[in-house]
């Protein structure tokens, strides 16, 4: 088997091929060109685009040339979804959100050498196509009751699909025989619920072209529970650092499931088969001790934020449970903590408050009482010092604020909380 072939499949990273055998040939032949679509549907890339792009890298570093579509028409259009009929964002949205997403995807390959990447938008060629011409020389080419055949579609027929997103198949597949005649592209990956779009995108070359090109996917990733990946209670885990900290972005990898850390360990993490083998045997042994939830935490972190920011996201976490300085966090940093652990806003006025109105309003307690025996039980914390059982209710001072607004509070080790006073 073709060497990235086989690395994509231990790393998990391949669902489905259009024929394994031929492709594996096809990339032994020589550099090969591919392609993998980026739609603007929101100002930033998530976790499940991030799994495309290190399928890039890996295809990349084995010698062969990605192309990174971000779909300036695609987006304008929205790809059918399960859930109902998609908003359709304005062209300027649109626009916006391909600049950003251009600036975004291109980080993760190697623009430079004889296998750099190029960043292509398929409103180039699709901008200047009229509908008969569209009508004529792509959409003669797709049987409907195949088109009706499409899961998602067949899904949506009794609440209803508009005619628009039921033509976004012809689009993607217009989108592969551009690049194929553009650049020779004769690889197209993504994930498993976009096989109905890739492998139209192969027919139709084969149909109008007459020639035989491939295509891969990847698996969807989940939760034990089979839920989707990449959310969390807040929303998606987005890779722009203004929607996703890079603290909660580490969190969120150094907090998944135990039985799924060795998967996307293999998918994400930048380790060998042998440390891979060796953290596993870790997670089953001596689990407390998390070994391969912070190589994986670390290893992602360090990707897609890079080792400074990963650096300072655990060195807050650190700061926040006791183990290091809090007044050394930046404000930002100690802001992006405050959203991530949660708490509340107190609008203090000429007096500060005491450690018992502090406990409640960062969430610790669920009451001043609860405050009060806590404090008594010597289990209450401001700032990782403890509060002693007579200070409970006296003010605490100007030097007590974190960049003159904030105060972390804490019962026991693992409860903490962040209050912002407002004055």
């Amino acid at each position: 088997m073709n060497g990235v072939l086989d690395e994509l499949k231990w790393s998990g990273l391949l669902a489905q091929s259009t024929d394994e055998e031929a492709l594996s040939a096809h990339l032994d032949s020589g550099p090969v060109t591919f392609y993998v679509g980026f739609d603007p549907t929101a100002p930033s890339i998530h976790m499940g685009n991030l799994v495309q792009l290190i399928v890039a890298r890996k295809l990349q570093a084995a010698g062969h040339r990605p192309l990174l579509l971000v779909g300036g028409s695609t987006g304008l259009i929205g790809d059918p979804k399960e859930g109902g009929e998609r908003t359709i964002n304005t062209r300027e949205v649109v626009a916006e959100w391909v600049e950003k997403i251009r600036s975004q995807v291109s980080r993760f390959v190697e623009m430079d050498g004889p296998a750099g990447a190029q960043l292509v938008n398929n409103l180039d060629w699709t901008a200047e196509i009229n509908v008969i011409d569209f009508l004529r020389d792509t959409g003669k080419h797709f049987p409907v009751n195949r088109m009706l055949a499409r899961d998602v579609v067949a899904k949506r027929l009794e609440s209803g699909i508009s005619y628009t997103e039921f033509s976004y198949v012809l689009l993607q597949a217009l989108d592969y025989r551009e690049l194929f005649r553009r650049h020779g592209c004769t690889l197209q990956t993504g994930g498993s619920d976009q096989w109905g779009n890739i492998t139209a995108g192969v027919e139709l070359i084969r149909r109008s072209e007459g020639e035989r090109v491939h295509a891969l996917s990847t698996p969807l990733l989940t939760k034990a529970d089979g839920t989707k990946f990449g959310k969390t209670e807040q929303g998606t885990v987005w890779l722009d650092p203004e929607r996703t900290s890079p603290y909660a972005f580490h969190q969120f990898f150094l907090n998944v499931e135990d039985v799924k850390v060795i998967e996307y360990l293999k998918v994400f993490g930048n380790r060998s088969r042998e440390e891979v083998t060796e953290l596993d045997r870790a997670n089953q042994e001596e689990p407390f001790k998390r070994a391969a939830h912070r190589a994986l935490a670390d290893d992602v972190t360090d990707l897609v934020h890079g080792r400074e920011e990963r650096e300072a996201a655990t060195q807050a976490a650190a700061a926040i449970f006791g183990r290091e300085e809090l007044s050394t966090l930046p404000e930002s940093m100690l802001s992006a903590v405050a959203k991530e652990v949660g708490g509340g806003v107190l609008d203090a006025g000429a007096d500060l408050p005491t450690p018992v109105d502090l406990l409640p309003a960062g969430g610790v307690v669920d009451s001043k009482g609860a405050a009060r025996r806590a404090v008594k039980e010597g289990g209450a914390y401001l700032n990782n010092t403890k509060v002693e059982p007579d200070r409970g209710e006296d003010p605490i001072g100007p030097e007590d604020l974190l960049h003159g607004r904030f105060v972390v509070v804490r019962r026991g080790r693992k409860t903490v909380g962040v209050v912002e006073l407002r004055r």
